[in-house]
């Protein structure tokens, strides 16, 4: 656990890596071993991806985690490195305001900075939680946070584009409302055209986070039309896991070894777990 006077610094230092035209760029961490990675790639600060931690955990994303597996998870990560740690805590793991305070405090004394808070819902027939109720889910996350006396980063993502369950317009409402109830930053996934990237930076008061992945614009890009935050969401962990599959069926089907080259040493990989703070 990380004192409170060092959480409130790395806060800050969190905070100023959100710079339009120098974005923060994640690529998107699990375990301690792909935290660690990442950070020794020179990563400013290091975020959890929870597709990825599910998927570590033998469970689908979506909100099928428990806080506790998540929380465990995320102890281990903040305390390999000794960069700022932000956490992917999908819609809060509670089915109220109240609980999502009760998530953000526990993500806190786990040692991490940051959140990212889903306004998408996983069952029920509407994709998109209503716009107060969502806003008071934020304002519980900002109020414990406040509570804590650390500045904690909230990214509320907003889920409109990727679920093609709004426009810009609404999708701009939305960014507005939960900057209005505490959220720091806005995340907009599902999104990477320029011209619809630079009316969300227009049209957003506050940092825009955009998902990336093949396809998409590169970073030195996206820095032009003013994104803050660039991340890679799941796709480090299913590239990693990609080449899991394709050794084994390389391995399996052929008997020969190709997909292996490359790899890290056993030498570095085995000096990680001394590595932390």
């Amino acid at each position: 656990m990380t004192d409170a006077t060092s959480l409130r610094e790395q806060a800050l230092s969190f905070h100023a890596l959100h710079t339009p035209g120098r974005p923060l760029v994640l690529p998107n961490a699990w375990d301690t071993v792909s935290a660690r990675l990442v950070a020794r790639a020179g990563a400013a600060a290091v975020a959890t991806t929870s597709a990825g931690l599910a998927w570590d955990l033998g469970t689908a994303d979506g909100d099928r985690l428990s806080r506790d597996d998540v929380l465990r998870a995320l102890a281990g990560i903040a305390g390999a490195v000794t960069v700022p740690v932000s956490a992917d805590i999908e819609t809060g793991y509670a089915d109220d305001a109240e609980g999502v305070a009760d998530t953000v405090a526990a993500v806190l004394a786990a040692g991490a900075v940051g959140v990212n808070i889903e306004d998408g819902v996983y069952a029920g027939a509407a994709p998109l939680r209503p716009v107060a109720e969502q806003a008071a889910r934020i304002a519980a996350a900002r109020g414990a946070a406040d509570a804590a006396g650390v500045p904690l980063f909230v990214n509320a993502r907003v889920d409109t584009c990727l679920r093609g369950a709004g426009g810009l317009g609404e999708t701009l409402e939305r960014a507005a409302a939960f900057l209005a109830a505490g959220a720091d930053g806005v995340f907009v996934p599902g999104v990477v055209d320029p011209v619809t990237v630079k009316a969300l930076v227009e049209g957003i008061e506050g940092p825009l986070n955009v998902l990336i992945g093949p396809g998409a614009p590169t970073v030195p890009e996206l820095a032009a039309l003013g994104v803050a935050r660039v991340s890679a969401g799941s796709g480090v962990a299913q590239a990693a896991h990609g080449l899991v599959h394709r050794a084994a069926r390389e391995l399996l089907d052929t008997g020969t070894y190709g997909a292996l080259a490359g790899g890290l040493s056993y030498g570095e990989l085995n000096g990680l777990p001394g590595a932390g703070r």
